[in-house]
Protein backbone atom coordinates (compact mmCIF):
# COMPACT_ATOMS: atom_id res chain seq x y z
CA UNK A 1 0.00 0.00 0.00
CA UNK A 2 1.21 3.47 -0.85
CA UNK A 3 1.11 6.49 1.39
CA UNK A 4 -2.03 8.52 1.55
CA UNK A 5 -1.63 12.05 0.22
CA UNK A 6 -2.02 13.57 3.69
CA UNK A 7 1.02 11.64 4.91
CA UNK A 8 3.14 13.70 2.52
CA UNK A 9 2.49 16.83 4.58
CA UNK A 10 3.34 17.93 8.11
CA UNK A 11 0.92 17.35 10.98
CA UNK A 12 0.49 21.13 11.25
CA UNK A 13 -0.37 21.45 7.55
CA UNK A 14 -2.90 18.64 7.89
CA UNK A 15 -4.43 20.17 11.04
CA UNK A 16 -4.80 23.62 9.46
CA UNK A 17 -6.29 22.16 6.27
CA UNK A 18 -8.79 20.04 8.21
CA UNK A 19 -9.97 23.02 10.23
CA UNK A 20 -10.11 25.29 7.19
CA UNK A 21 -12.14 22.70 5.30
CA UNK A 22 -14.53 22.40 8.23
CA UNK A 23 -15.13 26.15 8.07
CA UNK A 24 -15.58 26.14 4.30
CA UNK A 25 -19.38 26.31 4.35
CA UNK A 26 -21.50 29.37 5.19
CA UNK A 27 -23.74 27.33 7.50
CA UNK A 28 -20.71 26.40 9.58
CA UNK A 29 -19.65 30.03 9.80
CA UNK A 30 -23.18 30.85 10.99
CA UNK A 31 -23.01 28.06 13.57
CA UNK A 32 -19.62 29.33 14.75
CA UNK A 33 -20.96 32.88 15.08
CA UNK A 34 -23.93 31.59 17.06
CA UNK A 35 -21.78 29.50 19.39
CA UNK A 36 -19.38 32.39 20.00
CA UNK A 37 -22.29 34.28 21.56
CA UNK A 38 -23.12 31.38 23.90
CA UNK A 39 -21.21 29.53 26.59
CA UNK A 40 -22.82 26.33 25.34
CA UNK A 41 -26.03 25.42 23.65
CA UNK A 42 -28.23 22.55 22.64
CA UNK A 43 -28.39 21.49 19.00
CA UNK A 44 -32.07 22.38 18.93
CA UNK A 45 -31.20 26.00 19.71
CA UNK A 46 -29.03 26.13 16.60
CA UNK A 47 -31.77 24.64 14.45
CA UNK A 48 -34.11 27.41 15.62
CA UNK A 49 -31.56 30.03 14.54
CA UNK A 50 -30.72 28.65 11.07
CA UNK A 51 -32.91 27.86 8.06
CA UNK A 52 -31.69 24.25 8.07
CA UNK A 53 -33.12 20.93 9.16
CA UNK A 54 -32.04 19.16 12.33
CA UNK A 55 -30.22 16.50 10.26
CA UNK A 56 -28.30 19.10 8.25
CA UNK A 57 -27.26 21.02 11.36
CA UNK A 58 -26.14 17.76 12.96
CA UNK A 59 -23.95 16.95 9.94
CA UNK A 60 -22.32 20.38 10.12
CA UNK A 61 -21.76 20.05 13.87
CA UNK A 62 -20.19 16.63 13.38
CA UNK A 63 -17.73 17.98 10.79
CA UNK A 64 -16.82 20.90 13.04
CA UNK A 65 -16.35 18.63 16.03
CA UNK A 66 -14.15 16.20 14.08
CA UNK A 67 -11.97 19.14 13.02
CA UNK A 68 -11.61 20.30 16.62
CA UNK A 69 -13.42 23.61 16.21
CA UNK A 70 -16.15 22.74 18.67
CA UNK A 71 -16.68 20.32 21.54
CA UNK A 72 -19.85 18.36 22.15
CA UNK A 73 -20.96 16.94 25.46
CA UNK A 74 -23.99 14.84 26.27
CA UNK A 75 -26.24 16.33 28.95
CA UNK A 76 -29.21 14.08 29.58
CA UNK A 77 -30.99 13.58 26.27
CA UNK A 78 -29.28 16.56 24.64
CA UNK A 79 -25.87 17.10 23.10
CA UNK A 80 -24.50 20.51 24.00
CA UNK A 81 -21.91 22.21 21.83
CA UNK A 82 -19.43 24.98 22.50
CA UNK A 83 -16.37 26.50 20.86
CA UNK A 84 -13.05 24.81 21.59
CA UNK A 85 -11.26 28.09 22.29
CA UNK A 86 -7.82 26.50 22.61
CA UNK A 87 -8.03 24.79 19.20
CA UNK A 88 -9.53 27.86 17.55
CA UNK A 89 -6.67 29.96 18.92
CA UNK A 90 -4.15 27.44 17.53
CA UNK A 91 -5.91 27.60 14.15
CA UNK A 92 -5.85 31.41 14.18
CA UNK A 93 -2.15 31.47 15.05
CA UNK A 94 -1.36 28.96 12.30
CA UNK A 95 -3.24 30.96 9.67
CA UNK A 96 -1.78 34.23 10.97
CA UNK A 97 1.73 32.77 10.68
CA UNK A 98 1.04 31.56 7.16
CA UNK A 99 -0.32 34.93 6.02
CA UNK A 100 2.53 36.77 7.72
CA UNK A 101 5.01 34.71 5.70
CA UNK A 102 3.08 35.47 2.51
CA UNK A 103 3.23 39.22 3.03
CA UNK A 104 6.82 39.30 4.25
CA UNK A 105 5.91 39.86 7.88
CA UNK A 106 3.90 43.02 7.19
CA UNK A 107 0.79 41.66 8.95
Amino acid sequence: MGKSKSELFTPEQNRLAKMAKALGHPARIAILEYLIGKESCVCGDIVEELPLSQATVSQHLKAMKEAGIIRGEIEGTFRCYCIDAKECARFFQGIKSLISKACGGCC
